[in-house]
């Protein structure tokens, strides 16, 4: 409390109370300033005095503005500017102060310690470290940096950590050890799946998925199947993209890559240096891969199984007899359209691979006679041949290849566009490959009835014939095939061949073939019912036929072949044989209706109701059946519902004018056993029965 002053008051006190103003005014601000004056009261004059005789011992210097303050007036004026005042100084120390709160967060902020500003050599060792498929992976989320890093940690580093974590951590049990390997159980991320497989396509494929996929998949044991199927425009698979999933998946053994520009040797090294367990290694259209990049898969994958190369402008011979002189295990080889490939890389790959390797298959390269004279002499191992578009390969190679007698297992061939396929070729092929089985002529201009029959002659265990677009192969030729031929032969297919015509008069003896079971004769323009009668005569046992695109044939033709066959046909493809009638159909269906599974009739215009009424009648093994551009309406599709022993698995009705929404519940009543249903083009079903349609048939997949 201060004392009670009075206008005799001491100097000495009046003086010090004065100062403590003044000191109070500096520090408190103006809230003191009215209750001392209220203590000072009128003292006026003695404080004066006090500060005149103090003022030379240098206690204080008044100003000369001291002399207004105890005036009321002058007290008044005084507040007033120092709240003014006060105002102007507080929004400034307010400022201030949010600027110094902010600036003190910001020194936080920065004094955080954070794993960002760790070198990527400290953080590599880190990630290394983290334990766990799960953790990994939720690392690999927080930044590009980071997934960058785990997917450059090869899977034996990883194992090396975790068991020198292991072994550093023995001693002092984990007591959440128990409770994160259950965690991890339930998740399926313990146990390694048995087969890892990933397909990436189109603008799906880039770097950062593949090193996540690989990152991923490394906690399983890691990939071991992978094909990456074309690329993003921009952000495109490459080297890095490939090398993530090379160091996290040892034990790849199957890569694809089509159509992928931007992958070149190094990619193809980082798989061989990290992959040693691949055995399929597919390359499609990849311009930058070089011999370079196959001699080291041939030099670090051993075990290479299968080689697939089409479209690839950089590789040439070495890297073919790299593999050749490395991989002794290959089995299957496949070369395309690679236009620097010649005899020497073909040659060497299968002089060293001689033991082994069982298939080959050769397109559009410029090899020569001599090529097909070293398969012929060291295919020993050989069962499957693909020639097709050797230009420069003329009858000769094809000629010692045969003679060369190497060839002794071979079981299927098939050629197309070589115009060395001659008839003597073919004899030859016939003669010295006793195990030949099935043989494909496409496009082979130069063989006829004389090759066909020669061929016949020798060929003992022979089984199936496909000829396409062999022009100069007739019907005589064809029946003096059938005539001579094993009694194994099971299969003839004959697909836009020209000249199959119908021929004037029969051969005088017919040949009997017992054993054929698949007939094809396919857009065959010159064939009519006269030859298909006589083919009915004499393939008694067929169970499979497709006459599709044969518009001339008649229900006259198709008659006798029904009526001749003995074992009982299973499937039937009639498509766009356009003058067959609800006669022809009711008399297969009569015939052979316990034993029918598929029957086509796409393009069939002249086929309604009457045969879906003798379909529900007579067939109980009808899976497929095939309506499309039919004349058949609602009043068949109901008849087809109300066949309860019917169990339709696939449905065609796509393009049947007369099918409308009528129909719609009757082909909900179809049954579960409806896996397919085709309503395209059929217009007079709207897209809301459609819609009910599939909430019926959730289980059936519906086209429309």
């Amino acid at each position: 409390m201060l004392p009670a002053l009075t206008g005799a008051s001491d100097p000495t006190v009046v003086v010090l109370l004065f100062v403590l103003l003044l000191v109070l005014i500096r520090v408190g601000g103006e809230g003191v300033v009215v209750p001392l004056v209220v203590v000072l009261g009128d003292s006026e004059t003695c404080l004066r005095s006090a500060l005149t005789e103090v003022n030379g011992g240098c206690l204080v210097s008044a100003p000369a503005e001291l002399s207004g303050l105890f005036c009321r007036g002058a007290v008044q004026q005084q507040q007033q500017q120092r709240k003014r005042a006060l105002v102007a100084a507080s929004a400034v120390a307010a400022a201030a102060a949010a600027e110094c709160v902010r600036a003190a967060k910001k020194r936080r902020q920065q004094q955080l310690p954070s794993l960002d500003a760790l070198p990527d050599e400290c953080l590599f060792e880190i990630l290394r470290r983290v334990p766990g498929g799960r953790g990994r992976g939720a690392s690999a989320c927080v930044s590009r940096r980071w997934l960058a890093l785990l997917s450059s940690i090869r899977a034996s580093e990883l194992a090396q950590a975790v068991a020198a974590a292991a072994a550093s951590t023995r001693a002092l049990p984990d007591l959440n050890e128990e409770f994160v390997m259950e965690e991890e159980d339930k998740d399926g991320e313990t146990p390694a799946d048995p087969c890892v497989e990933r397909v990436l396509e189109g603008k799906g494929a880039t770097d950062v998925r593949l090193a996540a996929m690989g990152v991923v998949a490394g906690s399983r044991g890691g990939l071991e199947k992978l094909a990456v199927r074309g690329s993003h425009p921009t952000r495109g698979v490459t080297d890095q993209g490939l090398s993530a999933v090379a160091r996290g998946s040892p034990n790849l053994s199957s890569l694809a890559l089509w159509d992928v520009p931007l992958i070149t040797d190094a990619g193809l090294a980082e798989v061989a240096a990290g992959c040693p367990s691949l055995e399929r290694l597919d390359i499609s259209r990849c311009p930058l891969i070089t011999d370079k990049g196959l001699i080291a898969v041939a030099q670090g994958c051993p075990n290479l199984v299968s080689l697939t190369i089409e479209a690839c402008s950089g590789v040439a011979n070495e890297g073919l007899r790299a593999i050749g002189s490395f991989c002794k295990k290959l089995q299957a080889v496949n070369i395309k359209n690679c236009v620097h490939v010649g005899d020497q890389g073909i040659s060497s790959l299968v002089c060293s691979a001689t033991a082994s390797l069982a298939k080959i298959r050769l397109q559009g390269l410029t090899i020569t006679d001599a090529s097909l004279a070293v398969i012929g002499y060291y295919g020993k191992a050989v069962t499957d041949l693909t020639l097709a578009r050797l230009a420069t390969v003329g009858e000769r190679g094809f000629w010692v290849m045969a003679n060369a007698a190497g060839l002794q297992n071979l079981r299927c061939m098939s050629v197309t566009s070589c115009p060395g396929v001659t008839d003597l070729a073919l004899s030859s092929i016939a003669k010295f490959c006793p195990s030949l089985k099935q043989l494909y002529l496409r496009k082979c201009g130069h063989v006829s009835d004389a090759g066909l029959t020669a061929f016949t002659e020798s060929a003992k265990v022979f089984e199936n014939l496909q000829l396409e677009e062999c022009n100069r192969v007739t019907l005589v030729g064809i029946l003096s095939f059938l005539r001579n031929c094993s009694q194994k032969f099971r299969a003839l297919s004959l697909v836009k061949c020209m000249g199959i015509k119908d021929i004037c008069s029969a051969p005088a003896q017919l040949p009997l073939c017992r054993s054929l079971r698949f007939l094809t004769i396919k857009d065959c323009p010159g064939f009519t019912d006269a030859s298909l009668a006589v083919v009915g005569m004499i393939c008694p046992q067929l169970e499979q036929v497709d006459l599709s695109g044969l518009g001339e044939v008649t229900d006259n033709g198709l008659l006798p072949l029904i009526q001749s066959s003995e074992a009982g046909l299973i499937k039937v493809d009639l498509s766009g044989c356009k003058n067959i009638t609800d006669v022809a159909v009711s008399s297969l269906v009569k015939a052979h209706g316990k034993s029918l599974k598929k029957v086509s009739l796409e393009g069939c215009s002249k086929i309604t109701d009457a045969s879906l009424f003798i379909i529900a009648e007579n067939c109980s093994e009808l899976a497929e059946l095939d309506l499309s551009n039919c004349m058949v309406s609602d009043y068949g599709v109901a008849i087809l519902s109300s066949a309860s022993h019917l169990k339709l698995r696939v449905l065609s009705l796509s393009g049947c004018s007369k099918v409308t929404q009528k129909s719609v519940p009757f082909l909900g009543n179809l049954g579960k056993s409806l896996e397919g249903l085709n309503l395209q083009f059929c217009n007079m079903i709207g897209n809301h029965n459609i819609a009910s349609l599939e909430k019926k048939l959730w289980w059936c997949d519906i086209l429309a």
